[in-house]
This record gives C-alpha cells, sequence and structure tokens, in this order.
C-alpha cells in the first residue's frame, strides 16, 4: 500500500498555481585501476553481445529482471543498452524486426527514441512524436513500472503540465510504489517546473524516502534533491541541518548494499559527490572505501567534461581532508568544514 504523503507530488504550492570481476574493499585503488561506468556481471554479457550484433543474451537479461520483477536492474539495464544502441543499433534492429511485440525490445526502442530526441534542438517537437513507443512498451507488461518512468521523462521533456504528469504519476506508483527510477523522473520535472523549487523537492523526497523500505534505493531521493541544490545556486536557502539529514539517509542505506560493486556505485559517487560539497571528508573517504575501484559519469559529467578525472581529483581532496580532520582530533586544527558545493570547485 502506498503511502498518501509518497503519493502527493506538490505540484498545487500555495504561493503560486567493462570489467566485472568482484572487488576487495580497502585502501583507494591506483588511479589507471579505477574504472567509468563499469557494468555489472549481468549486463557485461550482453553488452558484448550487442558488439557483435547478438541481441540474444539482452533479451534473456531483460525477460529475467521482467519475470522475477527486477524493477530496479531492469530500468538501469535497459538505460545502459539504449545508450549501446545509440552508436551501434544493429542488434536491437534485428532484435525489433524478428520480435515486434516483444516488451524487452519495445522498451529498449523506447527508450533509444527518447534520448535521441532528448539530443535534438526541436527535442518537444520530437518527443510528441515518440509517444506511441512508450504507449506500445507500457502495454508490454501491466506490471512493468519502467515504461511510466520513461514517460515521465518524456513528459519533463515535452513540457507536460502538471495535470496529465499527476496522472502518468499515479499509474507509476500502483506498479511500484517505491520505484528510485520513478521518483527521480518526478523529482526532476519538479525541479524543472518550478525551477529553483528546492524546499518542495526536500519535502517530497524526505516524504517518499519516510515511506520507502531501509534497503531502498528511495532512501537516496532526498541526496538526489541536495544534490540538484548545491549545484543549482538559485532559490532560497535551504539549511544546512537538511543537506546533512539528506546525505545521513543515504550513509544509513550505503552499507546494506554490496560493497565494491557496479550496481550502486552511481548512488555512492553521488553520496561522495554531496559529502565533499559539505566538507565531510572521513564520511566522503568511508564511501570512497565502500564504492572500491567504480566511477560513475553521473554526477562528475554534470560538473566536467571530464568526469573521471573531476572524480579522481576529487578523491585526491577527500583524501587529504580526511586525513587533515583526523590531525585535527589530535590537535592540530583545520578550518571547519561547510559550505556550498559550486561547480568547478573540486
Amino acid at each position: 500500500m502506498v503511502g498518501t504523503m509518497a503519493m502527493q507530488l506538490p505540484f498545487i504550492r500555495a504561493s503560486r498555481m567493462a570489467r566485472t570481476s568482484p572487488h576487495l574493499v580497502g585502501e583507494p585503488r591506483a588511479d589507471d585501476e579505477v574504472l567509468l561506468d563499469a557494468p555489472d556481471a549481468r549486463l557485461s554479457p550482453a553488452l558484448v553481445a550487442a558488439a557483435r550484433g547478438e541481441h540474444g543474451p539482452a533479451a534473456t537479461l531483460l525477460f529475467a529482471t521482467r519475470t522475477s520483477a527486477e524493477w530496479e536492474r531492469r530500468d538501469r539495464y535497459v538505460t545502459r543498452l539504449a545508450a549501446f544502441a545509440h552508436s551501434r543499433p544493429e542488434w536491437l534492429d534485428a532484435w525489433l524486426a524478428i520480435a515486434p511485440q516483444d516488451p524487452d525490445a519495445l522498451l529498449v526502442g523506447a527508450q533509444l527514441a527518447v534520448d535521441r530526441a532528448w539530443r535534438s534542438p526541436a527535442r518537444a517537437e520530437l518527443l510528441r512524436e515518440v509517444s506511441p513507443l512508450i504507449t506500445a512498451a507500457a502495454r508490454g507488461d501491466q506490471r512493468d513500472p519502467v515504461p511510466w518512468r520513461l514517460a515521465l521523462d518524456h513528459a519533463r521533456g515535452a513540457q507536460a503540465g502538471h495535470t496529465y504528469f499527476e496522472e502518468l504519476w499515479a499509474a507509476a506508483v500502483r506498479r511500484a510504489p517505491h520505484h528510485y527510477g520513478c521518483h527521480v523522473a518526478a523529482l526532476r520535472y519538479l525541479a524543472t517546473y518550478w525551477h529553483g523549487s528546492h524546499h518542495e523537492c526536500f519535502d517530497f523526497a524526505d516524504r517518499a524516502a519516510q515511506d520507502a523500505p531501509a534497503d531502498s534505493l528511495v532512501q537516496a531521493l532526498p541526496l538526489r534533491a541536495a544534490f540538484g541544490y548545491l549545484t543549482d545556486r538559485c532559490g532560497p536557502e535551504v539549511p544546512r541541518e537538511r543537506l546533512d539529514a539528506a546525505a545521513d539517509r543515504a550513509i544509513a542505506l550505503s552499507p546494506l548494499l554490496p560493497a565494491a560493486d557496479p550496481w550502486p556505485a552511481r548512488m555512492r559517487n553521488l553520496l561522495i559527490f554531496v559529502l565533499a560539497g559539505l566538507e565531510r571528508w572521513p564520511d566522503a573517504a568511508e564511501q570512497l572505501r565502500l564504492n572500491g575501484p567504480y566511477a560513475t559519469s553521473f554526477p562528475w559529467d554534470q560538473v566536467s567534461d571530464d568526469p573521471l578525472g573531476h572524480f579522481l581529483r576529487l578523491r585526491e581532496d577527500i583524501l587529504a581532508g580526511a586525513a587533515g580532520a583526523a590531525e585535527s582530533r589530535s590537535g592540530h586544527p583545520r578550518s571547519e568544514r561547510g559550505g556550498r558545493v559550486r561547480p568547478g570547485d573540486h
């Protein structure tokens, strides 16, 4: 049962209408051992086969996620497979030609079409044209929330009104009340629809996290709101305590997820970004330890054209800051933590 508070989106406001072998957790890896956007052990064979023009492993993988209701992994795999198909579409074209009604092939095809439209200057017009593809994917399996996450992203790009968006949101959470991808899509719509509405974003994210299980990725939704605030630099000030609380929620989630594994690396990279922005160096160093050798393009590509280089430079800052904090506790004071991250700070 979905909590009523988590169901509500605050659209109506009072003020205005590669390598996948496991890694041990330990000391930071050398720079040349850090992997950017490494696929996990299940996705890697599908990508290797797709590079040969074969769609079978991708079809098997997505069918397995759908039949076992692994919606978070399904969402991630669909996104990665569509990104691969952007430059190497032959395997997907063959898949759709052989099985034009396959729900998994339709979903990857719809994701690819939306991604391509987003890259175009005529985004809104092109996104409206791909609506039938999303509808077909949504009809493929009535339980699947991932087409609805795609529909939510599509609505944001097409500049849909909040009434229509709320209808999509209600349909998404009926299928999976705590699906992280749908929650992120709703948060991004809210941030875009009312630019600078950080308090509303935090309210929505906090309510969703409070309703979600302790090991759900939705526990990191307030962290996503904190990231939006720290990088947006507009709108009313958000108290430092609220930013710390968002980071603390994600810190509590992190040990519940596999350590030194590509699957939770995106969440941990985001947590590292926010903790560094808050100058919480020892906490950030601990997340680096749990993260292992895995860097992800997001969030670093939001502030740099060289996400891996940015991650490596910030990693040095974190380790130096953590060492300085340890010295401070030993009687060697350093500057107090605090502040608001700025693009290019690190």
